[in-house]
């Protein structure tokens, strides 16, 4: 599944342009942390001007979002190597919400907690070695219970023998 946003203009243009408004949907409203959120899906069948190989069908993914009484829209275009009959649109959007799920979890963590964008290693393999260490030491607190990785590193940093007994018994 590739998901298709402002980062692809002339994509998410063509794609926008389709007749969407033709489309049945399938949309799911959730409460919660003072918000209302509505998530309405509608898939096609991939058109032939499509050029990424196996796609077999385009969706696009409406979040309403409304909180202190103003909403907000955001809509995203996903191409997915999956036919209708094997991935229904609900199923498609499960899978964009367990996303989220990683992104709430491990990203946010990366760009918050250990200030990511601000990391001046740029060449050769070393952001991607620093990545995969952060990445290693998130897995390690969360296996270890941490809920607050910010908390759980603090923590770690004043001692030693935590640090130690983290790396040998996650």
């Amino acid at each position: 599944m590739l998901t298709v946003k402002g980062n692809q203009p002339n994509l998410f243009k063509a794609l926008a342009a389709l007749p969407w408004n033709q489309v049945p949907g399938e949309s799911e409203t959730q409460k919660g942390h003072g918000r209302r959120s509505t998530r309405t899906i509608k898939a096609v069948q991939c058109p032939a001007w499509i050029s990424f190989p196996g796609a077999q069908q385009v969706l696009q993914l409406r979040r309403t979002t409304t909180a202190n009484g103003k909403p907000r829209v955001e809509v995203v275009y996903l191409i997915c190597s999956k036919t209708m009959a094997a991935a229904q649109p609900s199923r498609v959007a499960d899978w964009v919400r367990g996303h989220w799920g990683i992104e709430d979890k491990l990203h946010w963590v990366r760009d918050v907690t250990f200030d990511e964008d601000r990391c001046r290693i740029r060449t050769g393999v070393g952001a991607e070695n620093m990545a995969t260490l952060r990445n290693l030491a998130i897995s390690l607190h969360r296996l270890a219970g941490a809920s607050n990785i910010a908390a759980a590193l603090r923590a770690v940093s004043r001692d030693v023998k935590r640090a130690a007994k983290l790396l040998l018994t996650s």
